[in-house]
């Protein structure tokens, strides 16, 4: 027994100086001082040793435990120290290295482009004024000269909250708010998000626009060019063309579809144009005079001209887009180029 318990402590002894790894010295204790380990089934084989000698050879197997467990703690602390050392070389930072520079935000094109608007009209004479996305169906449509049951109102495909109150589905009603809360002259644009029920590769059921208002004595619609011309000049170059074709809206009379020639071709006819030289930018107009009315106006005073553009629209012209959802979808490989 006691040629046993020496061989034992021997054995685990060896087995401590040849380890390499804290997983390793676990084992050992387990293997020897664990539950079922070997110097613990010799204490519990004490009972079959001769009484006389029980206290000598417990004494025995005790001192080789201790020697053992005092073992592992210094072996134990030791691979700590090691492996917290190798640890710190696998983590060591080179300061000196040259850091790496987080990606850094930056305008949105759409801002961009809408930053570029306010620029050109300010330096024109125009205040920027907003006004409630949420609107009422008076200020929406009828102060436009736009009545229930009007057949313009088909032209828009309106999200309603209740039958009075809606999602905007232009930037005119801020118009309307702005006359009955100034008196002439007035020259304003009016941006912000509009919505409508309308979604594809160049319409978004929420989007940009930008009204423009001036009213006061002798505008005339040659007023509405020179400050139309100004303002395609200033966005696509001194090139461009420009010109307007009859059309209708409730709220102007008369009205006209305005047209620059194509930033992509510069007239000469494409794809993109549909082979016309033209593409369509905005909708303009003299005021109604029954919106002038409402508003408080006399229109045998006063006169004015409004005219009213998608901000997507310009973008994309602008910068070649032919996909209005690149613009929302917040793709940083689409952003960055900008």
């Amino acid at each position: 027994m006691e040629r046993q318990i020496s061989l034992v402590k021997d054995e685990a002894l060896a087995a401590l100086r040849g380890a390499q790894t804290s997983a390793e010295l676990e084992a050992i204790r387990v293997k020897y001082l664990g539950k079922k380990g070997e110097l613990t089934l010799l204490l519990r084989g004490m009972g079959k040793v001769p009484p006389e000698e029980r206290p000598r050879l417990g004494k025995l197997v005790n001192e080789a435990r201790d020697e053992l467990e005092r073992a592992l703690g210094e072996a134990g602390r030791k691979l700590a120290a090691l492996e917290e050392e190798q640890r710190l070389e696998r983590e060591r930072v080179d300061i000196t290295l040259p850091g790496r520079r987080p990606p850094m935000g930056h305008k949105h094109p759409l801002t961009l482009v809408l930053e570029e608007i306010k620029h050109v009209f300010r330096g024109m004479g125009f205040d920027v004024v907003q006004g409630p996305e949420v609107e009422t169906d008076y200020y929406n449509f009828e102060a436009l000269n736009v009545p229930k049951f009007h057949p313009a109102r088909d032209m828009q495909d309106t999200f309603y909250i209740t039958d009075d109150i809606l999602l905007r589905t232009q930037t005119s009603p801020v118009q309307a708010r702005v006359m009955e809360q100034r008196k002439p002259p007035i020259r304003i644009i009016a941006p912000g998000k509009v919505y409508r029920r309308d979604a594809d590769v160049t319409h978004s059921p929420m989007f940009h626009q930008v009204e423009g208002l001036a009213v006061d004595k002798h505008i005339t619609f040659g007023d509405l060019k020179g400050v139309l011309k100004v303002f395609a000049e200033e966005l696509f170059g001194k090139d461009t063309g420009m010109r307007f074709r009859p059309s209708y809206f409730p709220f102007t009379e008369p009205s006209a579809e305005v047209d620059i020639s194509c930033v992509m071709c510069h007239g000469e006819g494409c794809r993109v144009c549909s082979h016309s030289g033209w593409l369509e930018i905005l909708g303009a107009g003299m005021v109604h005079p029954r919106v002038l009315e409402m508003a408080g106006y006399d229109p045998e005073e006063v006169g004015g001209f409004a005219f009213g553009m998608g901000i997507e629209r310009i973008a994309m012209l602008k910068y070649g887009v032919d996909d209005i959802r690149l613009f929302f979808e917040n793709d940083a490989r689409f952003l960055t180029q900008f």
